[in-house]
């Protein structure tokens, strides 16, 4: 049988012959109650931890799972630029990773989803020999839909940073679902501290009225971090989101389609599908907000 060690991976360019792995895990959005079986045996075996959490029961039980967890949250300052903090994250990780240890990365949430070191981290070993694998975790758009009763598959699915939603001048499709991560921290590549800016904000507002009604309800979320305790479910009109108290440095939007798609009936021709055939069922409308 073939050597693990001698796998190619994608994005790998040359053969896994060095000593040192790295696995990258994620704890879920709900305090120990998502890290999936998998993370906890990667922490436990890992012969270093590097971690990052945003509440103390999180860190607490990566610490009780590897004594020697280390916190990288120390690395975060405030007014430094967000990419130079993640690069020396990325090779913190690395350097243990170059010695020829067993190193894993935790971090919150889905540990792929707003994460550039993590990806960072994993491409840069794999180009330089080593074997290195990303689980998956549950993030906080898995949440949401769990939370809020959406199905992706019915309308379809839009997601954007917010900052980026703006930058790139992102079209949305009214017929489908819209998810606007980070609005709290728009236009924001430092360490946020302090109030979020409504001003920044508006310009999300100003946004989404070109597409969007003004009284089209929409959702401010944060899902629940702590067992027992419930998500943030705000409805707010899209004209009046800057105004709305329930946006915090972590808030997602989701906006439901104000249209319908209308049905191409040449093509449910050509897939052999007859009106009998209920296909609007597939195109449900999504609750509303509550």
């Amino acid at each position: 049988m073939r050597s693990p060690r001698l796998q190619r991976l994608p994005g790998c360019d040359a053969v896994l012959t060095a000593k040192g792995s790295l696995v990258v895990v994620g704890t879920g959005i709900e305090s120990m109650g998502q890290m999936t079986g998998a993370a906890r045996v990667a922490i436990r075996r890992a012969q270093r931890v590097f971690y990052l959490a945003t509440d103390p029961l999180t860190a607490q039980s990566v610490r009780g799972l590897n004594r020697r967890a280390v916190s990288l949250h120390g690395l975060y300052e405030v007014g430094r630029h967000r990419l130079q903090t993640y690069a020396t994250m990325t090779e913190t990780v690395l350097a243990e990773v170059r010695r020829g240890l067993r190193v894993c990365f935790v971090l919150y949430g889905h540990p792929g989803v707003f994460a550039m070191p993590a990806h960072a981290a994993v491409s840069i070993a794999r180009k330089e020999g080593y074997r290195a694998v990303m689980q998956p975790g549950v993030s906080a758009d898995a949440c949401l839909i769990a939370d809020l009763g959406v199905d992706p598959g019915r309308n379809g699915w839009q997601s954007y940073e917010a900052t980026d939603f703006l930058l790139r001048k992102r079209k949305p499709d009214p017929t489908a679902g819209l998810v606007l991560w980070q609005i709290g921290v728009v236009g924001r590549i430092d360490y946020v501290t302090g109030p979020i800016d409504r001003e920044k904000i508006a310009l999300v507002t100003e946004a989404l009225v070109r597409t969007y009604p003004r009284k089209h309800l929409a959702t401010l979320y944060e899902a629940s971090s702590l067992p027992g305790y419930p998500p943030v479910i705000e409805p707010v009109q899209i004209g009046k989101l800057h105004l709305a108290k329930a946006i915090s440095p972590i808030t997602t939007l989701y906006v439901p389609p104000s249209k319908r798609a209308p049905l191409d009936k040449k093509m449910r021709a050509r897939l052999g599908l007859g009106p009998a055939s209920r296909v609007s069922c597939l195109r449900a409308r999504e609750p509303a907000a509550t």
